[in-house]
C-alpha cells in the first residue's frame, strides 16, 4: 500500500519527510490552510498592482535595474523573461534526488503565502514532483546571494513550457513533461517568476541530502572503528562509559557507547586482556569516540539549521496581507542570502572529512605489520602479494582531496549585478563541495571495513563479538577473503555497495 501523501504547509517539513519525498518518491499535496494563506498573499500583490504602487520585482526591473518601471500590460512578459534570462546555469546536472528535493522545498516555502503567488503555481510544482517529471538543473551558476537564482530558474522553466526535463532517467522537452504531469504551461502573474527563483532551495536540498547521508556515515564509522580495533587487538578500555560521563559532549558519549557495546563479548579482546603490554592505543583507535562524537555534534547543529531553512520564506520582496480584502504591505529584504546554509555546509564538510582522516589512520595501522602484528599489508604471502598496500594509498588520496574540498566557500564573496549584490554567500559552492566530501568519506570507510575484515580473518580461530561477527559475515557474503592478490578495485566497489546493506548491525547503534 502506498504511503499517505505528505501535507505541504510551509511550517512542518522535516528531514524525515524530505527523505521520503526526495529519495523514496512519496507524493505531496497542499494542505487546505496553506491554500488560504496563498490566496491572501496573492491578493495583496494584485492590490498593489491595481493601486499603481511601484513594487520591486512586481512592476520594476531586477537587481541593478530596479529603477526601471514596467507597464502593467507587460508584467507577465517581465516574469517570463526573468526565468529565461536567469536560466544561465552550466555544468553537469544535479541528480534526481536533489531536484526532487528542490521541487519540494520550493513548493513548501511558497505555501506559506508570503510570496504572492497563486495556488496554481504551487500545485504545478507538486504535479511535476508527483509525476516524476524532473527539470534538468545545471549544477553551476549560483553564488548564493539572491538565492540560487540560476538553478531555480532552470527548475521553473518547464512550468512555462521551456527547458528540459528528466523522465525515468531520460531527457525530454518540457512539453512532454507537462503532458505527463497533466498540466499546461503557466502564464505567470505579477511577481510569480521572481518568487520561483529567489531562494536557497538548491543549496538546502543538497545540504539536506548530505545530512541524511551523514546520519548513516557516523554509525558506519563507529562500526568500522570497532572492527578495526578488534583486528588490531586494541583495548576497549578507552570506550568505558565511566570515562565519557566525565566529558558531557553528547556525540562523544553516543559514539563511545556504540564502540563499547560492539566489542562486548569479543574472544579476540579476551585473548590479550591478561599481560597486554599495549596499555594505550594510538589516537586513531583510542580517541575514536572523541572524534566521531564531535562530528555527530556538528551534524546535530547543522540539522537544526536545515530544519529552519526548509520551512523558511526566502524570496524577496515578501508579502504581508492586510486584515481586509486586498491591502497589506510588500517589504523588500534579504532572506534569500545563503550565509546560514553556506556556513552549515562548510562546517559539516570539515567535520565529515575527519571521519575519513581518522579512518585512513586505522587503515594504515592495519596494513603496518610493525604496529599490528598482522602479516604485512594483510597478506600471508606478502612480497609475492601486495595486498592492501594500494588500498591504503587510495584512502590517503581521498583524505587529501577532502582537505582541499574543505577550504571554506562561505568566506568567499564576489560582487555581481553591477555591484548591487556586493556580498554573496557561495552557499551552492559549499553544498556541492560537501557532496564530494560525503562520497569520499563513504569510500574511505568502505576500505576500512574491507581491510578490518581481512584482519579479523587473520586472527582465526579467535572470534570477535556477536555483532562484529555479523558485520564480518555481511562483508564476506560480498567479498571473499584474499588468499592472494586479485583486482582490488572490484572488492572496494563491492565494499562501497555493502555500506547500504549493513542495517542488521547499524540498526542496533545510536
Amino acid at each position: 500500500m502506498a504511503p499517505a501523501p505528505i501535507l505541504i504547509d510551509g511550517e512542518s517539513l522535516g528531514l524525515e519527510q524530505f527523505d521520503a519525498v526526495a529519495r523514496r518518491g512519496v507524493s505531496c499535496t497542499l494542505a487546505p490552510p496553506a491554500r488560504a494563506q496563498i490566496v491572501a498573499g496573492q491578493g495583496a500583490v494584485q492590490h498593489a498592482v491595481e493601486v499603481g504602487d511601484a513594487v520591486y520585482g512586481v512592476n520594476t526591473g531586477f537587481g541593478d535595474l530596479a529603477g526601471v518601471r514596467i507597464a502593467d500590460d507587460r508584467l507577465s512578459q517581465l516574469q517570463r523573461r526573468l526565468l529565461l534570462s536567469h536560466a544561465s546555469g552550466l555544468g553537469e546536472p544535479l541528480d534526481d534526488e536533489a531536484v526532487r528535493g528542490m521541487l519540494l522545498l520550493r513548493a513548501n516555502t511558497l505555501s506559506r503565502g508570503y510570496s504572492g503567488v497563486r495556488a496554481q503555481v504551487v500545485e504545478a510544482l507538486l504535479a511535476l514532483l508527483d509525476a516524476g517529471v524532473l527539470p534538468l538543473v545545471p549544477s553551476r551558476g549560483s553564488v548564493g546571494a539572491s538565492g540560487d537564482l540560476a538553478p531555480l530558474a532552470h527548475l521553473a522553466l518547464p512550468l512555462i513550457g521551456c527547458g528540459e526535463v528528466r523522465i525515468d532517467g531520460r531527457s525530454a522537452p518540457a512539453a512532454e513533461g507537462l503532458r505527463r504531469a497533466g498540466i499546461r504551461p503557466l502564464a505567470l502573474g505579477p511577481k510569480e517568476g521572481l518568487a520561483l527563483i529567489n531562494g536557497t532551495q538548491a543549496m538546502t536540498s543538497l545540504l539536506a541530502l548530505s545530512c541524511l547521508d551523514a546520519r548513516r556515515l557516523v554509525r558506519i564509522a563507529d562500526l568500522a572503528a570497532a572492527l578495526s580495533t578488534d583486528a588490531l587487538r586494541g583495548t576497549d578500555t578507552a570506550f568505558d562509559p565511566r570515562l565519557h560521563a566525565l566529558r558531557a559532549h553528547p556525540g562523544q558519549r553516543v559514539s563511545a557507547a556504540n564502540l563499547w557495546s560492539l566489542m562486548r563479548g569479543s574472544a579476540i579482546r579476551e585473548s590479550h586482556r591478561a599481560g597486554d603490554v599495549r596499555v594505550q592505543d594510538p589516537y586513531s583507535v583510542r580517541c575514536a569516540p572523541q572524534v566521531h562524537g564531535a562530528v555527530r555534534d556538528v551534524l546535530a547543529d547543522v540539522e537544526t539549521k536545515v530544519a529552519v531553512e526548509m520551512n523558511a520564506v526566502t524570496d524577496n520582496p515578501l508579502v504581508f496581507p492586510g486584515d481586509g480584502a486586498g491591502g497589506g504591505e510588500i517589504l523588500s529584504g534579504g532572506n534569500f542570502h545563503g550565509q546560514p546554509m553556506a556556513f552549515a555546509a562548510d562546517f559539516l564538510a570539515i567535520a565529515l572529512a575527519e571521519l575519513a582522516s581518522i579512518s585512513e589512520r586505522r587503515i594504515e595501522k592495519l596494513t603496518n605489520t610493525a604496529f599490528s602484528g598482522l602479516p604485512p599489508f594483510l597478506m600471508r604471502d606478502a612480497g609475492l602479494d601486495s595486498g592492501f598496500m594500494m588500498a591504503q594509498v587510495t584512502a590517503a588520496a581521498l583524505v587529501s582531496e577532502n582537505k582541499v574540498a574543505c577550504h571554506p566557500a562561505s568566506i568567499d564573496s564576489i560582487p555581481t549585478s553591477a555591484d548591487k549584490e556586493d556580498h554573496v554567500s557561495m552557499g551552492m559552492g559549499a553544498a556541492l563541495k560537501l557532496r564530494t566530501v560525503v562520497a569520499n568519506v563513504r569510500w574511505v570507510l568502505a576500505i576500512e571495513l574491507v581491510a578490518a575484515a581481512q584482519g579479523i580473518d587473520l586472527l582465526r580461530p579467535l572470534r570477535s563479538s556477536e555483532r562484529l561477527e555479523e558485520a564480518h559475515r555481511l562483508i564476506r557474503e560480498r567479498i571473499a577473503f584474499r588468499e592472494e592478490d586479485r583486482e582490488m578495485a572490484a572488492d572496494l566497489k563491492r565494499g562501497i555497495a555493502l555500506l547500504d546493506e549493513l542495517d542488521p548491525v547499524l540498526d542496533t547503534l545510536d
